[in-house]
């Protein structure tokens, strides 16, 4: 049986480890992905603030992970440390999407609380009333944005904030960019911030032309939207809800539509 998108081509930036679902769940449209990891997980600069972190966790009220990789990074410093990654008691754990708390539980972390949308108001809007004076930390990629911190601390916390992974450029990522555009693209997905930086700079190295004409971008939420109009590629859509399923189905309305 032919299905309707069948011939379509769509671009997924995520890192090779993680670009399964979304190639599954596009495959599955009769959609081609071509896959170009502009992501790969490396280590921060320096594990500094981390290590201080994970040597006080008896001294926090909360611990918020923004993403399975987070959880990962984290998870196994702790264990090169030798310290006990389970909150003290009357601690709390916060998850930033249902990956990152699928990741926490796997891991044993019971988890208190996920914000409906990965934005910074929801996260704070949930947590209203349960951070005055409280100590968080917060775990996340190295250079990510401020917005979290911030909305935090206006509400009253005192937060620490530790880089636990970082994302590099594969070496492949701008050859990988050429050998997709030989062919047409029907669209370019990107499930953060950090894929569009990437995709930016593959593309710079390749000497191709950035944002790339006539592909429309479809985003999995507002902060890898405002990243993308930053450079100047409005995306075509957002996922409602901003995980991966939703950016699929975004990516099967953008085409029916064209």
């Amino acid at each position: 049986m032919t299905l309707p998108l069948s011939g379509r081509r769509v671009l997924v930036t995520r890192a090779a480890h993680q670009a399964g679902k979304l190639s599954d769940g596009l495959r599955a449209l009769g959609i081609e992905p071509v896959e170009v990891p502009v992501l790969e997980i490396g280590p921060p600069k320096s594990f500094k603030e981390l290590d201080r972190a994970l040597q006080q966790i008896p001294q926090y009220d909360w611990f918020i992970f923004t993403s399975a990789n987070t959880v990962r990074a984290v998870s196994e410093r702790a264990a090169e440390l030798g310290v006990d990654l389970a909150p003290a008691k009357g601690a709390q754990v916060a998850a930033v999407g249902e990956a990152t708390a699928a990741a926490l539980r796997t891991g044993g972390l019971e988890v208190a609380f996920v914000p409906e949308s990965y934005v910074a108001e929801s996260l704070v809007k949930g947590l209203a009333g349960k951070l005055a004076g409280k100590r968080i930390l917060l775990a996340r990629t190295s250079v990510a944005r401020d917005v979290i911190p911030i909305a935090l601390r206006e509400a009253g916390a005192t937060v620490d904030v530790a880089d636990a992974y970082r994302n590099v450029m594969p070496e492949e990522a701008p050859d990988a960019l050429r050998d997709a555009l030989r062919r047409p693209l029907d669209a370019a997905t990107f499930t953060s911030s950090s894929s569009v930086i990437h995709l930016a700079e593959a593309a710079r190295s390749a000497r191709i032309a950035f944002p790339l004409f006539g592909v429309p971008a479809i985003s999995i939420g507002p902060i890898t939207s405002q990243t993308l109009r930053e450079f100047g590629w409005p995306p075509t859509a957002e996922a409602d809800p901003h995980d991966i399923p939703g950016l699929i189905a975004a990516v099967e309305h953008v085409l029916q539509k064209n």
